[in-house]
């Protein structure tokens, strides 16, 4: 094994994110967590030569997006102080931690930019969180959110560059293995990683991931390409979940080890997946809920005719149903 690849492998055991802590996880989040359906679709439908492909339905998760695993895994794992928690977030992340600390009974302040969507924006409010609107971007919102943690002692729950919510995100690799036990390969939408690496955490190179980002944020596609994480552009139609500064520490050295690749996707590209996933499926996926399978149609990814493929449907927090 090349030096890199162990030095890899050892960061990424010493933060604890294996496949073993993912699965002493998924019991405790079960009651409150869907196990969200995977489908079968016929390529041909989408004009692509290749067998049928999977979609895990990860949009239809409560609180519309996988994240709720991850505030879940945080509030139920960690000593909640009696002033509650606090997030920042492009949207979903507040979105889920709004809904978990609802259902547990725990006190949210949701730090959020002014790019996020009015649909998330409803949510955390409609889940009783205090929300704080700041800020152009996320990185704005995180720097709010990290004021009022020293200034009022809230437990912070990071979107993606926390333990915790790294292992709650794993969960939903297991399922994939669980339901479709022999795909071959995986894509996943990168933001600030928090999802592709619990799910690359728990496949362990067992299967490819491939890492799907917008052409506006290439964050984890910058990163491996440097060797560490870097500041990347933060523009595009998936702005308000695809788009952080950089991904987080805590996974890059998975990312590493696990990912397989990464590929970009353009703006045009991800809402021809949305109106696709909507004609043909009649599932409605925001952008960034979208982006993985826009790898697929755009021929950004193109996989082998015979190459067994599930792609994350990983998000649906959108008010839009119409894509004309």
């Amino acid at each position: 094994m090349a030096t890199d690849e162990m030095a890899a492998d050892k960061m990424a055991d010493e933060t604890g994110i294996t496949r073993e802590a993912i699965a002493r996880v998924e019991p405790l989040i079960r009651p409150y967590v869907r196990h969200t359906p995977t489908i079968a679709v016929e390529s041909a439908d989408f004009g692509l030569m290749a067998a049928p492909i999977q979609l895990k339905l990860e949009c239809l998760q409560h609180t519309g997006t996988f994240k709720a695993r991850g505030a879940f895994t945080n509030l139920i794992t960690r000593s909640v102080p009696h002033t509650g928690v606090v997030a920042a977030s492009g949207g979903n992340h507040g979105v889920a931690v709004a809904y978990a600390a609802m259902k547990r009974g725990v006190h949210a302040t949701i730090f959020v930019p002014k790019v996020s969507s009015p649909a998330k924006i409803e949510l955390i409010r409609r889940y009783g969180a205090e929300l704080v609107i700041t800020g152009e971007r996320y990185a704005d919102a995180l720097a709010a959110s990290e004021v009022f943690v020293r200034e009022q002692g809230a437990m912070p729950i990071h979107a993606y560059d926390q333990v915790e919510t790294l292992l709650g995100q794993g969960t939903v690799g297991l399922e994939i293995e669980a339901d479709t036990p022999k795909i071959d390969t995986l894509l996943v939408a990168v933001g600030g990683g928090g999802l592709i690496g619990g799910i690359a955490a728990w496949f362990a190179s067992r299967i490819r991931i491939i890492a799907v980002e917008p052409e506006g944020a290439p964050t984890l596609h910058l990163a491996l390409k440097v060797g560490q994480p870097v500041d990347a552009p933060a523009e595009g139609i998936a702005a308000d979940s695809l788009a952080p500064k950089q991904v987080g520490p805590l996974m890059f050295p998975i990312a590493q080890r696990h990912v397989h690749r990464s590929v970009l996707v353009s703006d045009d590209a991800i809402r021809a997946a949305q109106k696709a996933l909507w004609d043909h499926v009649r599932v409605v996926a925001e952008p960034g809920g979208a982006a993985a399978f826009a790898a697929l149609l755009s021929g950004a990814y193109q996989p082998s005719p015979d190459e067994r493929v599930a792609v994350l449907v990983c998000g649906a927090n959108t008010t839009a149903v119409k894509f004309e």
